[in-house]
């Protein structure tokens, strides 16, 4: 198949060979690693893979570097270690790669995120859209964490999916990952809500712009951790995913929760420094 697939990777000797295995379709596979400490980088050289090594600054940076490579094919799908492509998903990206004249040139899918042995179907919060799979060199990668992609052309939606596993390094390197990814969002969203509301966006076929103005509304409201709590639970039917929906709701509304208490600690932080 003619698809460039690049992955990125920090100390992922748990996810890289199932990763790399999803993708033997492709024979051009280029890892991107973040300075791992394990042994990544010389499992992927093994699997016959391109690796390239850059000190991490933030997703978007990373992310940008890595689609500024000269890949081979003219389509690109990107990953991340604990995701894979399952056979449903690769016929569908087949097709999407021979068309002629394609006019897309940002192809957004789907994840299924797995956890406790079953899907999340409904308590992740289930669909979210995710820009993947790019024509060479016409998309760019905005927001340093939970980022958002952009193009000059048309985008696409794919019916196919992604398996994603965040919980194969265990619990306690979620709980690490999202203190992490808390800090970051709290500073961004210290600044973007300085910015109005776009009440059009809700409106918006685009799926991107639509999850942009939820939450930029949501992050202005009181109780937002409980609030996450009942929707991804009661609203999204979450309780129908069994303990593990119960589960992860609650460490949903507790990464809230973290990014509430530190935007309020920037904050006081900000009152106290001398005029």
């Amino acid at each position: 198949m003619k698809v460039s697939i690049l992955i990125l990777t920090y100390n992922e000797t748990v996810n890289i060979v199932d990763c790399l295995e999803s993708v033997a379709f492709s024979d051009d596979v280029v890892v991107l690693d973040s300075e791992s400490s394990d042994s990544t980088a010389e499992i992927a050289r093994d699997f016959g893979a391109t690796v390239l090594t850059r000190a991490f600054d933030n997703y978007a940076a990373q992310r940008n570097y890595g689609l500024a490579h000269n890949f081979k094919y003219e389509w690109v799908l990107m990953l991340d270690a604990d995701e894979r492509v399952p056979d449903d998903f690769f016929a569908e990206l087949e097709c999407v790669s021979e068309l002629e004249n394609n006019p897309v040139t940002l192809y957004r899918m789907r994840r299924k995120d797995m956890f406790m042995g079953r899907w999340l179907k409904r308590s992740s919060g289930y669909p979210t859209w995710f820009g993947r799979l790019f024509r060479k060199g016409k998309v760019r990668v905005e927001r340093e964490i939970n980022e958002e992609y952009y193009t000059d052309g048309e985008i696409g939606l794919l019916e196919g999916h992604l398996i994603h596993y965040p919980f194969n390094k265990g619990i306690a390197y979620w709980l690490e990952r999202h203190n992490r990814y808390s800090s970051m969002e709290a500073v961004k969203l210290s600044d973007e809500r300085k910015e109005p509301v776009v009440w059009t966006n809700f409106l918006s076929k685009d799926p991107m712009l639509r999850r942009k103005a939820f939450k930029a509304f949501a992050y202005r409201m009181p109780f937002r951790p409980f609030l996450t709590f009942c929707f991804l639970y009661f609203v999204k039917l979450g309780f129908l995913d069994g303990k593990a929906g119960f589960h992860f709701s609650l460490m949903r509304a507790f990464y809230e929760y973290m990014i509430s208490l530190k935007i309020r600690e920037l904050h006081r932080k900000h009152s106290e420094l001398p005029v």
